[in-house]
């Protein structure tokens, strides 16, 4: 079940992305940023009165934690986008599965626990595997005078494994998904507004304006099935299964915008797919009653 919230995110954010493509056009970073988090904040905060679920948290700090890193990861990915050829940062941001796993791994060996290790090994290597089923498919390059935009991106996948792992805590927590999606929605509302002082606003032409609006609903969407699948399931296997956006991403380019996809991009599309349902099987058959990881 909690594969298919992950599947299910990353189809949210392929379709935003293609939201965000046809709203550049028009919109500033900043903007999209902004209006991205202050549409989540409205519709989050909606979901939560209607299950019931109160804003005030016991746990703030750890709210603040997981905004902070959850934007920064957010800012250095389009330092990135904006520096580097798009495939190159969309790489360097998915090797946030591959942190996810040194930090779980290396975690588990530095409490000692070399046996837990050995058993998430077999796991480890499917998201390596899935990952270079990312790299066939974009096929990364990068020059000599782009190498601090590289680590710029390659920042935003660390930070973003830390967010991960962050929200599966609060998870771990009994911390409410609606509740951490709306505040994370706050801090990349704050932030996008603080950018927008530096950058101006857009003129706002009807209906380009209407981009936004499913900009910040899928974006809450996606950030919801998240959330979900990280506090509920294997985080070894649905950093795994992140990867699926990827193929989501290539097929709506071949489908929307006429994008080419070579052989090597579609076997790399199979190995993220076979990577995948590895991962979960292999949970599910050397860890069949194990709960999630702690953090």
């Amino acid at each position: 079940m909690q594969a298919s919230w992950m599947i299910l995110a990353s189809l949210f954010f392929s379709m935003m992305g293609v939201c965000i493509k046809f709203a550049s056009a028009h919109f500033q970073t900043s903007e999209l940023v902004f209006f991205r988090g202050l549409i989540g904040v409205v519709f989050m905060a909606t979901l939560c009165r209607v299950q019931g679920v109160p804003l005030r948290t016991s746990i703030p700090m750890m709210h603040v934690w997981r905004s902070v890193v959850g934007v920064t990861s957010l800012a250095a990915w389009f330092y990135a986008i904006a520096h580097l050829p798009l495939a190159t940062a969309m790489t360097l941001n998915y090797m946030s599965g591959i942190w996810v796993a040194v930090f779980l791994v290396g975690g588990t060996l530095v409490m000692g626990k070399l046996q837990e290790a050995t058993r998430q090994g077999p796991i480890v290597l499917t998201v390596i595997a899935g990952f270079g089923g990312v790299i066939l498919l974009l096929r990364p390059t990068i020059e000599q005078d782009q190498l601090f935009a590289g680590l710029i991106g390659l920042l935003s996948g660390l930070v973003a494994a830390l967010a991960y792992i962050q929200v599966a805590a609060l998870g771990r927590l009994n911390e409410p998904e609606a509740r951490t999606v709306f505040y994370f929605s706050v801090g990349t509302a704050v932030v996008g507004a603080a950018l927008m002082l530096v950058t101006g606003v857009s003129a706002w032409v009807w209906p380009n304006v209407l981009w936004l609006l499913p900009i910040g609903v899928l974006a809450a969407l996606g950030q919801l099935c998240m959330t979900n699948a990280y506090s509920r399931g294997s985080t070894l296997v649905v950093a795994n299964l992140q990867y699926s956006g990827i193929v989501f991403g290539a097929l709506f380019g071949l489908m929307l915008f006429g994008d080419q996809i070579p052989l090597m991009g579609w076997l790399g599309m199979g190995l993220i797919m076979a990577s995948g349902i590895a991962s979960t099987v292999l949970r599910s058959r050397t860890l069949p009653s194990a709960p999630p990881e702690d953090h």
